[in-house]
């Protein structure tokens, strides 16, 4: 295990919550002069850390708790119902893994995802240099799972850290116009796919918080663990 209390932490100045509109939210990040090695990032990944870019971080707000590390068991889980209609919907689909690259056709889907489902987010507008600098990091085993249909065309795109226990799901956007095909939560079903694969026993969907909309989604990939007290636990059914 790695020397953690050796490192150094910086927090950022209280910010309007992207999440909770009546939160104050403040940052922790590790110090971007630390070198981040496999290992290490396993580390703080379990100890609820996310990566954005070539930085790592976690909540660190005083007030509030609602930001909660979540991640699923991956070898135990079985679809539901509604999630194995999406399997069959998107049964024609082809994955390819490629290494985190720039090109056009990533950053068009890239942009009308965010514009289209993300305006009122702080990542909006997009930018080159913004997918870029979020997506990629010079010390990760970054993949870029693109999903195409019959003709090519490229669908849903799902940004993933492979690590010793798992793989961390950074981020996925996709076709904003199709949302009957489900390909968010397709992502995630092939990523636990891929662990299970893999024999790799969680899948780290980042941060579940239940009053928000947007996050609450991650409840319904069971088991789910998140990570309170400072020890991983069983979450809540939905």
């Amino acid at each position: 295990m790695s020397n953690l209390s050796a490192l150094r932490f910086f927090s950022t100045p209280a910010h309007a919550c992207s999440y909770l509109e009546e939160q104050q939210a403040t940052t922790l990040f590790v110090d971007p002069k630390t070198q981040i090695s496999p290992r290490l990032y396993d580390e703080l990944t379990r100890l609820g850390f996310r990566r954005s870019g070539d930085y790592l971080y976690r909540p660190h707000c005083q007030l509030c708790a609602a930001c909660i590390p979540a991640r699923v068991r991956a070898a135990e889980f079985s679809p539901r119902r509604a999630q194995r209609r999406i399997l069959q919907r998107n049964a024609g689909l082809q994955v390819e893994l490629i290494a985190p690259i720039f090109t056009q056709e990533l950053y068009q889907l890239y942009s009308r995802y965010i514009e289209e489902r993300h305006g009122d987010g702080d990542m909006f507008p997009p930018s080159q240099e913004q997918f870029a600098s979020f997506l990629m990091s010079s010390w990760s085993d970054t993949r870029f799972c693109c999903f195409r249909d019959a003709d090519g065309r490229l669908l849903a795109v799902a940004v993933i850290d492979v690590m010793q226990d798992g793989v961390s799901a950074v981020y996925t956007f996709y076709e904003p116009s199709l949302p009957e095909l489900g390909l968010g939560t397709l992502a995630v079903l092939w990523q636990i796919d891929y662990c299970q694969q893999h024999q790799l026993p969680y899948v780290y969907l980042g941060y579940w918080i239940q009053n928000c909309r947007k996050m609450r989604y991650k409840s319904a990939f069971q088991p789910l663990e998140i990570f309170v007290e400072d020890r991983w636990q069983d979450a809540p059914l939905p």
